[in-house]
């Protein structure tokens, strides 16, 4: 279930100037959001969500704020937000997410979206229920937030994929099953085509989590259209819940193209 809240920028609180690396903090301002209203909720999502051979996924993600006017100082890594209003979406897909339940929660929030250099206050404007597409077995998408796949050796090392690796076919598929295996409590038992194709070149994006911190690292994702093949019920779970990995920090958040009907 998606829905779009519409933000009022409140620039007389902290200014105009909003971090280049804003994903934990959004994520985080999401679960303080929830814990508010919801203290079971959220830490349900936060330590728990679904479980399965003891990997965590917690089934929701964002897109990246949609900024009408801005500059980017890439050299500080800050962005300057030169409209009033930005958009954002957010997707769950837990059932728990009923319109009511979300537009209640965000309805008239504020939160602050910053680290120690800069903050932006926001003021929710709007929460309003989007509508699902009609999904098919095989679907176009745009990244709204940038795809993380990994790729993990024997040795134990890891690395990233760009989405026309021969490997990110296989990650993401392994990814969906695991997330329909941990939501509906079963296996897909039914064989089934699968493809993945990049529609356009991958822009690499590298993401720094907890900016400033001793747990700070970086993520790398990458942005892209892409064309998918596989049966209804994965493509509404990577739909709701975001596709690769970190999903739950604002990776994996996508938006529907055009749809190929069979």
């Amino acid at each position: 279930m998606r829905f779009r809240l519409s933000l009022e920028v409140n620039k007389r609180a902290f200014g105009n100037i909003l971090p280049i690396n804003y994903q934990y903090e959004s994520s985080a301002a999401i679960y303080r959001i929830l814990s508010a209203a919801n203290i079971e909720y959220s830490n349900w999502l936060h330590d728990n969500g679904f479980t399965i051979e003891g990997k965590r996924f917690k089934l929701f993600t964002f897109s990246r704020f949609k900024i009408e006017k801005r500059k980017i100082f890439p050299d500080v890594g800050r962005i300057a937000i030169l409209c009033n209003n930005v958009e954002w979406q957010i997707t769950f897909l837990p059932e728990k997410s009923t319109k009511k339940f979300i537009q209640g929660l965000f309805a008239n929030q504020t939160f602050e979206i910053g680290d120690k250099k800069s903050v932006v206050q926001f003021k929710v404007r709007g929460v309003e229920m989007l509508p699902s597409p009609e999904y098919s077995d095989e679907m176009e998408f745009s990244t709204m937030s940038p795809i993380c796949l990994r790729y993990r050796h024997e040795d134990g090392k890891s690395e990233y994929l760009s989405p026309t690796d021969e490997k990110a076919r296989q990650a993401i598929m392994t990814g969906l099953l695991s997330r329909y295996e941990s939501f509906y409590r079963k296996s897909f038992a039914e064989p089934f085509d699968f493809d993945f194709q990049p529609l356009s070149e991958p822009k690499s994006v590298l993401v720094t989590l907890k900016a400033d911190t001793p747990e700070q690292t970086k993520v790398r994702g990458f942005m892209c259209k892409f064309k998918m093949k596989a049966p209804v019920e994965l493509m509404r779970i990577m739909y709701e819940s975001g596709i690769g990995e970190e999903c739950a920090q604002g990776f994996g958040c996508v938006k529907t193209n055009v749809y190929v009907v069979k």
